[in-house]
């Protein structure tokens, strides 16, 4: 045997060890005995092929595409091998380009006909992902109820001194004035659609209501209704930009108690490992049907992490009564929140969360003759255990805090109850 038949058969070795490997689902370990040999094999169809087939399928594009182009360079009639490199375009987010070599694979006549009719549903899948993905519809409802120890959230003191009144003494509170206590019931749902524009831009919109009623105390039975409407823009670097417009109606005691409306702008950096950091914007107009002094400018804005299992925001802000006689009702707020939701099973998580914020009113309460200021913490507790495919049970016990230095406005709260939440 010759020298050159030698290398042959050593070659021919090499790739056969390579594809056994592969076969065998060790891809990666196929790349890595051809590698030290791609500088003096590149160029060998065979050799470069059995290269960009491993790396392909051990996601490593950077290698897969310049050795399965090599093998175009000297088979341009090679399917199997512009098939592949079709799939590393995809892989490396080239959906165009992938889709080109697809039609190119598939207008084969040779190709046979079971291999034709998965590259025609490649197809399909890449136009609609060019096409912005379609339309989508989700949506959950939650029905829930507890015990709350404090629905109107007063203060527990039989009496206030109010400085402007001292000379009367305390003042004794009543009614509504101090804390009650209540079983409640509370029903919330929502759906959100959204629709693709294009490949990066969409359009989506949400409406989210709630209702809660509490036992034996109507005056305090809360409701509201959400419509949120939008237009969000992804990146080439996968970054989301978006801006939206918001209206919600608020109840109070079956009243209609407040209007507000408001546009919200966000920027969101994915980072890696499926986390993103967001930014966002909002200006929001409050309108009270009962109380115009109380109308009200709110401008804020956030910076918020989301991970896997925790997330993290810092948030602040301003709020601005419209009239003057009630400047005293608006404040400047900070405040920090945080959340988990961590895998307890597979079908059991442990949730938590805890915010705090500060908020400091703007001119003096008429009533104690002094500015404003509360502190306000808030933690709960729970589980979410799955039951049933888009079905789960979430006990939850919450507690806030609320210390101000005006004694009428400082209160405890604690909550326990039990949720059903279907999602689809």
């Amino acid at each position: 045997m010759t020298i050159s038949s030698m290398a042959a058969a050593q070659s021919d070795e090499l790739v056969g060890r390579a594809m056994a490997l592969h076969a065998g689902g060790q891809a990666r370990a196929a790349v890595e005995l051809l590698l030290p040999f791609e500088a003096q094999r590149a160029g060998d169809p065979d050799f470069d092929y059995a290269l960009g087939l491993a790396a392909a399928d051990a996601n490593l594009p950077g290698v897969a595409l310049p050795a399965l182009q090599r093998v175009l360079a000297k088979q341009p009639g090679n399917v199997q091998a512009r098939a592949e490199i079709a799939r590393v375009y995809a892989m490396a987010g080239d959906i165009d380009t992938a889709r080109a070599e697809f039609d190119t694979v598939v207008a084969d006549p040779s190709l046979p006909d079971p291999v034709r009719q998965r590259f025609d549903r490649l197809v399909r899948d890449y136009d609609r992902e060019i096409a912005g993905g379609g339309n989508t519809l989700s949506g959950f409802a939650d029905l829930e109820a507890g015990y709350d120890g404090n629905i109107n959230q007063a203060t527990a003191a039989g009496t206030v001194t109010l400085p402007a009144f001292a000379f009367l003494g305390p003042a004794t509170l009543g009614g509504s004035a101090r804390r009650i206590d209540a079983a409640f019931g509370q029903l919330q749902g929502g759906i959100s659609a959204q629709n693709a524009l294009g490949r990066q831009t969409r359009a989506f919109a949400s409406v989210l209501g709630f209702i809660r009623d509490n036992a034996e105390n109507s005056a305090f039975d809360q409701a509201a209704l959400t419509g949120t409407i939008g237009i969000g823009h992804t990146l080439a670097n996968r970054d989301v930009l978006s801006l939206s417009g918001q209206v919600q109606q608020y109840w109070l005691g079956h009243d209609p108690f407040r209007a507000s409306f408001g546009a919200i702008g966000q920027f969101t950096h994915r980072l890696a490992g499926g986390e993103a950091l967001s930014f966002a914007a909002s200006y929001t107009r409050l309108d009270y049907h009962r109380d115009r002094l109380r109308d009200a400018d709110r401008f804020a804005g956030s910076i918020t992490y989301a991970g896997r299992i925790v997330y993290a925001a810092l948030s602040g802000g301003t709020e601005r009564t419209l009239q003057n006689p009630a400047r005293h009702l608006g404040n400047d707020f900070v405040g920090i929140q945080t959340g988990t939701e961590y895998p307890l099973s597979r079908s059991i998580a442990l949730t938590g969360a805890a915010a705090f914020e500060y908020r400091d009113y703007a001119g003096a309460d008429p009533l104690f003759l002094r500015g404003r200021r509360d502190s306000q913490l808030d933690a709960s507790i729970g589980l979410r255990a799955v039951v049933a495919t888009g079905i789960s049970l979430r006990p939850r016990v919450s507690w806030t805090r609320n210390a101000s230095n005006n004694d009428l406005y400082d209160y405890r709260r604690v909550t326990a109850s039990l949720g059903l939440r279907a999602e689809f």
